[in-house]
């Protein structure tokens, strides 16, 4: 089966009422909407702009997309997760590839986008998930931070919150982390869409876990680390401190 780039639709998800950050997507860096930013981003990976779409559960989310000439859809507010809400917009469109590109990581490196898009064209019937080396200690015992596991051909064995593996020294050279960057099979979304959260996705809360516990297969594919969650107001001023160092602002990944 040929992938080409018309095949393919980003999908950034875009929920306005975070319990943490409520209204977050809209939130300006630099002055510019957190939501603006990372399609901006995403345009710089060179994939086709009607190719690229923000899906979310707000009106205003909707409105602000539509008056910056943002490709946008309404779903619904029942979604629990990003993967939840691609999985809507896959039922409503028809395109044979979902990248979930997440809409709270302005200063995602879009080589990476190109890099999922061209592993998802050789392996067009598997879901792929990025991944990056952990090199500090306190990210790898960090809670928040999904741990990864994998074969030697890549493919996903398991993903944990908890340190794995589960040495006792830590080894930056063999510890990894998920990059909540996605590629997604239309029939794999449909599928997921089907079931309500399995035991091992409800005791990590990684949704990626439900596709590993409905045994379909996961290629990881390693990924900068450089890109930070914004997920708090302290995390925009974290962003915007990287934004206006001197280096960075030479270079139009960061812009």
């Amino acid at each position: 089966m040929r992938i080409r780039d018309k095949d393919i639709l980003i999908v950034i998800p875009a929920r306005y009422n975070s319990s943490r950050f409520p209204g977050k997507p809209l939130k300006r860096i630099n002055g510019v909407e957190m939501i603006k930013r990372t399609y901006q981003r995403s345009l710089l990976s060179g994939h086709p702009k009607n190719n690229i779409m923000v899906a979310t559960d707000s009106s205003k989310i909707l409105n602000f997309c539509k008056k910056n000439l943002i490709k946008s859809i309404l779903t619904s507010k029942k979604c629990k997760t990003g993967t939840d809400r691609v999985a809507e917009v896959a039922k409503k469109t028809n395109y044979q590839i979902y990248i979930n590109l997440q809409g709270d990581e302005p200063i995602f490196n879009p080589i990476d986008i190109k890099k999922v898009i061209n592993l998802t064209k050789k392996y067009p019937k598997e879901i792929i998930n990025g991944y990056c080396e952990i090199k500090e200690k306190k990210l790898f015992k960090n809670k928040n931070i999904p741990k990864v596991i994998f074969s030697r051909k890549k493919n996903l064995i398991y993903m944990s919150r908890q340190p794995i593996p589960s040495n006792a020294l830590f080894d930056k050279n063999k510890s990894y982390r998920q990059i909540c960057i996605y590629a997604f099979p239309k029939s794999s979304l449909i599928k997921y869409k089907r079931l309500n959260k399995l035991p091992f996705e409800k005791s990590e809360d990684i949704e990626i876990l439900r596709f590993i516990e409905m045994e379909m297969s996961v290629k990881m594919v390693k990924l900068s680390s450089k890109s930070i969650s914004v997920d708090t107001p302290g995390d925009i001023k974290k962003v915007e401190k990287i934004l206006n160092k001197k280096d960075v602002k030479k270079t139009s990944l960061y812009r």
